[in-house]
């Protein structure tokens, strides 16, 4: 099976009980955004602009669990901010699996092999040593680190265990140049990669998340599939950028860019997923076919934002993930005053301005499972989608270049910094206005390979990276 049988009946369960009872709307994946506080600062991202207000609030444990309750989705995307800083992500996560709801820990991985050096720690035993060899041998963790793990833990507090509930779901934007750039940070793939490899060791489920700009090079993306595929990846999350209005403020007050340079249009979106169904059948990509029809360009769906809804510091955040017109008590409430009607695109049109580019998989892929726009022959589809046979670990995926960049401290985001001080000194090297000159973000462009280092030096020398 592509994904685990107990995953898909639970889910399959929930959309017969609603449909039999003639729900109108319903939620499937809870997202969860207990604090709003991030340790980096991804391009693109706007909740830490949204919310700049109260990143330092947090959602008591007690209401986290009272929301996946409220609204019963089988699944919970935990997400944010960075949702391993939040102070009691150990109890909310065994809270939500006493629940029985399957849980999804969407990380950009920086906290992610602390958080297992803790579960090693917990399970401590002289068998464990064989493990800790391992991981040794690999250079996962340190001298240091067994000698931590050996004393054991014994305060009383859950752990983060392998369950075949839980999933890992780590943020990569494409390989190390790439993804490093978004997030605005050097080594965080490689940290995400060396704690992908843990997590496999220790026997956690793991999943990746990527988001697509206009700027991504949809053959480095199928590479990274190959990479991450290759290292034991469990599935993907894959969904197009969309230019919503906190991270379009950010990009033009922060960066001094234009959103329309950054994000995705609807036939830029259809462009760059030209190949996703082939992607679909290479790789285990999360999500159902008729989303995948969708954002090819093969089909129109109805936007169903209901069926994901987003519960954080303030509340139930509506329409939408992204847009946010208010925020609610619960999620009933929700699901009653909001004028559906109002939102999405359809036979074309765009009921909403702001609604015009979005094809994001929290819209759109309940869309396909619920039966919105039902085609004949959608539901063999899913079917044989689910229930058929998962894809191999990719072969070659070790001769993917995936570590393309430079190190921490000598790279090209500190490359970037000292081309925008250029840029900015009195001597000139600006648009005529006195601004620093910005211009390709990613510099790996379109080029039929990956920049060589003397390509990444000259590719950011017209970065504007602001920390």
């Amino acid at each position: 099976m592509r994904f685990p049988l107990a995953l898909t009946v639970k889910i399959a369960r929930h959309i017969i009980k609603h449909k039999l009872r003639k729900t109108p709307k319903f939620a499937l994946v809870l997202q969860l955004e207990p604090l709003h506080t991030c340790n980096l600062t991804c391009t693109g991202c706007g909740r830490i602009r949204e919310y700049s207000t109260s990143l330092k609030d947090i959602v008591p444990l007690e209401k986290c669990l009272a929301a996946a309750e409220e609204c019963e989705a089988p699944m919970v995307s935990i997400c944010g901010g960075e949702p391993l800083i939040y102070p009691k992500i150990e109890e909310l996560v065994d809270g939500l699996l006493h629940q029985g709801r399957i849980v999804y820990v969407c990380t950009n991985a920086v906290f992610m092999r602390k958080k297992m050096k803790e579960y090693l720690a917990a399970i401590y035993t002289p068998e464990t040593e064989a493990l800790l060899k391992k991981l040794l041998d690999a250079k996962l963790i340190s001298d240091k680190d067994a000698e931590t793990i050996r004393k054991g833990r014994n305060d009383g507090r859950p752990v983060i265990r392998p369950s075949k509930w839980m999933y890992w779901n780590v943020h990569v934007d494409g390989l190390e140049y790439t993804h490093d750039l978004i997030v605005e940070r050097e080594g965080v793939f490689k940290e995400a990669v060396e704690a992908i490899k843990m997590a496999k060791v220790l026997g956690y489920q793991v999943a990746t998340n990527t988001t697509v700009y206009k700027e991504t090079d949809v053959r480095e993306i199928e590479e990274m599939f190959k990479f991450f595929s290759w290292l034991g990846c469990d599935g993907h999350t894959i969904s197009p950028g969309y230019d919503y209005d906190a991270a379009k403020k950010d990009m033009m007050k922060r960066l001094g860019r234009k959103s329309e340079d950054f994000f995705l249009t609807r036939r830029m979106t259809i462009e760059k997923f030209a190949q996703i169904q082939d992607w679909g059948r290479a790789f285990t990509i999360f999500g159902t076919p008729v989303y995948q029809e969708f954002l090819s360009g093969k089909r129109d769906l109805t936007c169903t934002a209901w069926a994901i809804p987003t519960y954080n510091v303030r509340g139930w955040k509506a329409p939408c993930y992204l847009m946010t017109d208010g925020h609610y008590a619960g999620y009933q409430e929700m699901l009653t005053k909001v004028n559906w009607e109002k939102y999405g695109v359809v036979n074309g049109v765009a009921r909403d301005p702001r609604c015009e580019n979005c094809m994001v998989h929290c819209g759109y892929d309940p869309s396909g499972a619920l039966g919105t726009n039902f085609q004949r022959g959608d539901n063999w589809k899913n079917f044989r989608y689910n229930f058929g046979a998962k894809p191999k670990p990719y072969p070659e995926g070790h001769r993917v270049n995936a570590f393309n960049g430079f190190s921490v401290g000598k790279g090209h985001l500190a490359v970037a910094k000292a081309a925008v001080q250029r840029a900015s000194a009195p001597a000139g090297g600006n648009n005529g206005d006195g601004k620093p000159h910005v211009g390709t973000f990613c510099g790996a462009g379109d080029s039929d390979a990956p920049p060589t280092p003397a390509g990444q030096a000259r590719g950011t020398a017209d970065v504007a990276v602001e920390r």
